[in-house]
């Protein structure tokens, strides 16, 4: 379903149409949003926000350009709103804020929204060894050191994480997953 007929349906008074949305744009909202705020359960909460003001004020909102747009366009204010009222809380100084990203900026963070919740749906160990793998660079001994795991283990693991990897992203989110991440110094070390 199209942004465009969700929209319509929201306006409605269709829940469903409201979760799709949130299905559809939760992640790289809560993605982008991370870069400007230091707790992420904060965040979260921000992000929530938006949807359920959008719920809330669904009859006297006119979507100009795009739902997307809009949506980033809630959230940066609520960043910027948030952020008058607890300078602490950010990564970044007033002056710094951001603006609203545009379309492609808001689909490069599909990928990462997507890679996420992909990694998110795999077994807590096998998410937990590919993170020091793949995002800290661990060899394949230093993770099972870390981890008190045997080698053989991290490996299986990882093989099973790639082949997850492998199957829920398209081809091309995960070539791009491969160029991203640095070669493990476990292919060599282990």
């Amino acid at each position: 379903m199209d942004d465009q007929n969700i929209w319509s349906k929201i306006v409605e008074g269709d829940v469903k149409a409201l979760k799709v949305l949130h299905e559809k744009y939760y992640y790289q909202m809560w993605l982008w949003a991370c870069k400007y705020s230091r707790n992420t359960t904060h965040t979260e909460e921000l992000v929530s926000d938006c949807f359920i003001k959008l719920w809330e004020r669904r009859q006297y909102i006119f979507i100009e350009k795009s739902l997307k747009s809009y949506l980033y366009l809630m959230l940066r204010n609520q960043i910027v709103s948030q952020a008058r009222k607890s300078k602490h809380q950010l990564v970044i100084g007033l002056e710094a804020l951001p603006d609203v990203p545009d379309e492609t900026t808001i689909n490069h963070f599909d990928y990462y929204a997507g890679l996420y919740q992909a990694i998110q749906r795999m077994p807590e160990q096998r998410r937990r060894i590919l993170e020091l793998a793949a995002f800290e660079s661990l060899s394949y001994k230093e993770v099972a050191a870390r981890l008190n795991i045997s080698v053989n283990t991290v490996k299986t693991q990882m093989g099973r994480a790639y082949q997850f990897l492998k199957e829920e992203l398209d081809p091309t989110n995960f070539l791009l997953f491969h160029l991203l991440i640095q070669t493990p110094k476990s292919q060599f070390n282990s």
